[in-house]
């Protein structure tokens, strides 16, 4: 079966369409895909939170998903309350 892992950093994304036996779950997937250069905090199957012992299917898009590096409320707080800006 194929399965897209997609890696999101800012301004960079790095994908990459893997090969696996059926019934792989997310942690062979991380392992095919090779060493990560970044701290994930997460995995999501199409938007939808997993775990590493989820079962992929042929056509999954795997998403690994970093920290918030900011809360959005809180950067919400600070956009408004900044000048407005003319």
């Amino acid at each position: 079966m194929k399965v897209d892992v997609v890696l999101a950093r800012p301004r960079a994304v790095r994908s990459r369409t893997l090969e696996l036996p059926d019934g792989a779950t997310i942690a062979a997937a991380l392992a095919a895909f090779g060493p990560l250069d970044a701290e994930i905090a997460g995995y999501a199957v199409y938007g939808v939170r997993a775990t590493e012992d989820t079962v992929l299917r042929d056509g999954d898009r795997l998403e690994l998903l970093r920290a918030l590096q900011l809360d959005p409320k809180d950067a919400r707080r600070r956009r408004a309350a900044k000048p407005a800006a003319r």
